[in-house]
């Protein structure tokens, strides 16, 4: 039923996607826990992977299936295909923004278009690869990381990363203060700085758009700034061993 659960939610939104990267990466590394890189890379292929592959990919292809017979190339284009090569010329948070802006009209070639996923994918990849087996904190730094090196970045995407932070504020070691309140400043103060030039570059109409997109750059800096120090004072655990393990316990003293 977990992997199932894990095809449907394929199905339903892309930006997760890395997640399932993680999962299959996180039962391989608990049986696993020193290994070279070789030894790494031939354990991708077990068993219980291509299972898990088996069975989510054909649930998301089932689920997919179904939505095309009902509503066609609109349905496929808009839900999986205009991800690939969406591209925004208004101003956003995304370090992308100016050249997007600049060339918008142009168009852009195949390989510019995925040269942009190259550094999301290769962060994604060494955090799966770091910290897999911390399931929750994991999640959580490839939520930071995918909006943060995303395309296109906006304020309401800033939600998907703050809904995880109650999976591991009880296992940071870092203090509201002065380390928390410095990592708070910090974000919201870069993200201010980029809003003060938007504003005048919005409704003012005045042309600033390097300054937004230093801007832009400052406020990807304050993102990996708090990524590290949250990386830093974190306590790693498998938290879903530890919770079946305190379920043991409770369970073997009603015993």
């Amino acid at each position: 039923m977990p992997v199932l659960m894990v095809g449907l939610s394929l199905h339903s939104g892309v930006p997760n996607n890395s997640y399932k990267v993680t999962e299959p990466m996180k039962m391989w590394k608990n049986q696993h826990h020193s290994w070279p890189l070789w030894i790494f890379l031939s354990g991708l292929i077990t068993r219980n992977t291509i299972l898990f592959g088996l069975f989510s990919g054909s649930m998301f292809f089932a689920w997919t299936g179904v939505f095309f017979y009902l509503y066609g190339w609109d349905f496929l284009n808009e839900a999986l295909l205009y991800h690939l090569t969406r591209t925004d010329p208004r101003h956003n948070f995304s370090i992308y923004f100016y050249h997007i802006y600049l060339h918008h009209q142009q168009g852009f070639s195949s390989i510019q278009k995925l040269a942009s996923f190259l550094p999301q994918l290769i962060v994604q990849l060494a955090l799966i690869v770091r910290f897999s087996r911390d399931l929750p904190f994991c999640l959580f730094l490839q939520t930071v990381a995918f909006v943060a090196f995303n395309k296109v970045m906006t304020a309401q995407y800033f939600v998907w990363f703050f809904c995880l932070l109650p999976l591991i504020l009880p296992w940071t070691s870092m203090k509201l203060r002065w380390k928390g309140l410095v990592c708070m400043l910090v974000w919201m103060v870069s993200q201010l700085h980029w809003l003060m030039w938007a504003y005048l570059l919005e409704f003012k109409g005045r042309n600033v758009f390097v300054q937004l997109w230093v801007a832009g750059l400052v406020f990807l800096a304050a993102n990996t700034f708090v990524m590290i120090m949250v990386i830093r004072h974190h306590n790693y655990t498998q938290l879903l061993s530890v919770l079946a393990n305190s379920r043991s316990k409770v369970a073997s003293k009603k015993e």
